[in-house]
């Protein structure tokens, strides 16, 4: 009887186990693994699993599985495993990434830890700052039409106030959030450090330095006609535009500032009450920790964050922000390339959030932010790459990428999330980056030459963001022209190498999971035509017999015990069971594709057509190589009878996984059907397989 496996159970058997996973943790597109030794994965089985839309090695032992929009049940599944449960279900973000960093050595570990910290202070708060965003962008389009207007509380009512403090709480408090984030990157308690940010966004706070009235009679600041102690005088920054004032507190001199939106304080404040914190630790007893490490945390921390911290984290931002303010007036054409140029690299790598906070900071201080307007320009030639793979698969019947782009595409589009794209086809395929640039230097020219944009707040560049930009025909201008750059570079030029591009036609009736690829021909540039040259196997109604390439016992593949396998995920065939000496040869004349270092598996795209993988053993990936004699590498040109591999039958005993070999039809679809031939013993070199081509 055939066996069955879910997704997730797949995915976990392809990466080695739950023995093999240090942390697995998931973003918004993607599971993410930190695992005790990557090599062991086989990209083609992984990308093979239904539901997974590809794989992503990365550097050191991190792997990456995108599954899209149901990545949170598919996480949400693997921990609740049998085997993920019995050792502890993987681990936050943030573990992983720390788990990163300890890994780093020489300079450049606390540049790492320094940009981890700013990445994972704000990644958290990705969905509610998209939420708001898109609030935003629905007040921005009510206004820009006329329908109300939003500059005016008092003639947009009571009602349309309401809607605004909808989306003003993330911005406003913001500096809280983030407190609480840095605070649990840090591992101190985040509601400490909450705490001690909320302190400065009380109303008590506020009313020193707002709801005054200065009176005629002198330099005093009274309220309700009644003078305070304190005396609080406040001045005009003619640079700025923006009203600082300063506090006479038990004789100190302390500066107000409305700290509603700050990022830079809270990170900074964060950092040193971790030192605090972990002093305090240190000096009192753990059973008086839960009240004394609070109360002198507050003590300490609150009139520090007041004094000293909350007035340097204002004027560094202010200080960043006329920097980039001054580059944008004085070169607004070198700007407005720049920053769309840079962020392709950025976002990879989460270090696009320090300058998330500089436009957030710039809000603040000027009222309005310069950089999202040439960011916009990356996002759409983002997507624009995007819609190009999206054209291409559609004309190709690629259901796969069809699937990823179409997902990838709305997310950007309605939700200015760059993620799924990147990680989910930019970055798997290297001739993208090129095109998607030409498209960001493009934009950003136009914004340059135009003087440039401004933004009123904080957003997600999505087409529901539009209104917010100013002039916004320049915005529409300058993103449409990314947009089309990019998208008419990948169609003209194909996103994929002349080998990627065959593979995916040879894979357009729905062969997916196929672990190989078909010799490419014809022009780079230039779509294969398949009618010019028909594989003999593929000619209609053809019968083509495959030999085994090992002489074993034959099994049927629902019989083999590994659910990817069995099913049929990865194409239809049969295991064999080896006898005496184990040596794999080649069925019949084609090219090594796939050959991972371990030895353990073989994709050849044999020259009558047919996509074969055989795989030694089950689970043999995790002895890296160990009792493989390899005989031939990846590219390597095959003819049959030639050995492959050479396997130490003891070796593999020894440590205990199955020899069962499955030999594969790796583009089962392409066929109408794949017949074993044999049953009992079978030879190498005798027939195996009987592939039937479809009828036309």
């Amino acid at each position: 009887m055939a066996t069955t496996t879910s997704t997730p159970e797949a995915i976990l058997d392809a990466v080695g186990g739950a023995g093999n996973i240090v942390h697995l943790t998931h973003c918004a597109t993607r599971l993410r693994f930190e695992l005790n030794d990557a090599s062991v994965v086989d990209k083609a089985v992984v990308e093979a699993i239904p539901g997974v839309m590809g794989a992503v090695p990365q550097s050191g032992d991190r792997y990456q599985i995108i599954i899209g929009g149901a990545v949170q049940g598919v996480y949400n599944d693997i921990s609740n495993l049998p085997a993920m449960k019995a050792k502890g279900s993987g681990g936050s973000d943030a573990d992983v990434k720390a788990a990163a960093r300890a890994k780093a050595r020489g300079k450049n570990a606390y540049v790492d830890a320094f940009f981890e910290y700013l990445s994972d202070s704000f990644r958290p708060l990705l969905p509610v700052l998209l939420g708001a965003s898109l609030i935003i962008a629905f007040e921005a389009f009510l206004d820009a039409f006329g329908l109300v207007d939003f500059r005016d509380d008092a003639a947009k009512g009571a009602s349309w106030v309401f809607v605004d403090a909808m989306w003003r709480s993330v911005f406003y408090f913001l500096p809280v959030m983030v407190a609480y984030n840095a605070s649990k990157k840090l591992n101190i308690d985040p509601w400490v450090g909450t705490a001690i940010m909320a302190s400065l966004l009380t109303p008590n706070f506020m009313s020193l330095s707002s709801n005054y009235t200065e009176t005629e009679e002198g330099s005093g600041l009274y309220k309700a006609g009644v003078m305070f102690s304190d005396q609080v005088t406040c001045t005009t920054n003619a640079t700025l535009g923006t009203e600082s004032c300063v506090a006479r507190i038990f004789g100190l001199p302390m500066q107000l500032n409305d700290y509603g939106g700050q990022v830079f304080v809270p990170l900074m404040m964060v950092a040193v009450l971790a030192l605090v914190y972990k002093m305090l630790t240190r000096i009192f007893p753990a059973n008086l920790q839960m009240v004394f490490v609070p109360f002198f945390a507050f003590v300490i921390m609150m009139p520090l964050t007041a004094f000293v911290l909350g007035p340097i984290g204002v004027w560094a931002g202010n200080g960043i922000g006329a920097g980039l303010a001054w580059l944008n007036g004085h070169a607004p054409i070198v700007f407005a390339i720049l920053i769309p140029l840079i962020y392709p690299f950025l976002v990879p790598l989460g270090l696009h959030w320090p300058l998330n906070a500089l436009m957030l900071v710039n809000i603040q201080t000027l009222g309005y932010d310069f950089i999202q307007g040439p960011m916009g320009a990356w996002n759409f030639a983002c997507f624009g790459a995007t819609a190009g793979v999206l054209v291409l698969a559609i004309r190709d019947k690629d259901k796969v990428m069809r699937q990823t782009a179409s997902g990838a595409l709305a997310a950007g589009l309605m939700g200015g999330i760059s993620e799924p794209s990147l990680y989910g086809i930019h970055l798997r395929f290297k001739r993208i980056y090129p095109r998607m640039l030409v498209g960001c230097a493009v934009g950003g020219l136009i914004v340059g030459l135009g003087g440039g944009l401004k933004a009123s707040t904080f957003v997600f560049t999505s087409l529901f963001t539009i209104p917010v930009f100013s002039p916004v025909v320049l915005y529409l201008i300058a993103i449409a022209a990314a947009f089309a750059t990019s998208m008419t570079l990948i169609i003209i030029t194909d996103y994929r190498t002349k080998e990627e591009r065959a593979e995916a036609l040879a894979t357009a009736n729905g062969a997916a999971a196929s672990a190989v690829a078909v010799e490419a021909t014809g022009p780079a540039a230039e779509p294969v035509n398949e009618a010019a040259e028909v594989k003999p196997a593929l000619v209609p109604g053809t019968v083509t017999e495959l030999v085994s390439p090992l002489a074993g016992t034959v099994l049927p593949l629902d019989e083999v015990a590994d659910p990817v396998f069995s099913s049929g995920a990865v194409g239809q065939g049969v295991g064999v069971n080896p006898e005496g000496d184990i040596v794999v040869t080649a069925p019949a004349d084609g090219k090594v594709l796939v050959a991972p270092a371990s030895g353990h598996a073989y994709g050849i795209t044999l020259d009558n057509g047919v996509e074969i993988l055989i795989h030694v053993g089950l689970d043999t990936v995790n002895l890296e190589g160990k009792g493989f004699d390899v005989k031939v590498s990846q590219g390597d040109r095959v003819t049959a009878g030639q050995e492959l591999v050479v396997v130490d039958r003891a070796v593999i005993e020894e440590a205990g996984y199955p020899l069962t070999t499955p030999v594969l039809v790796t583009n089962t679809a392409s066929f109408a059907s794949v017949e074993v031939v044999p049953s009992g013993e079978v030879a190498s070199g005798a027939p195996l397989l009987r592939i039937t081509a479809k009828d036309e």
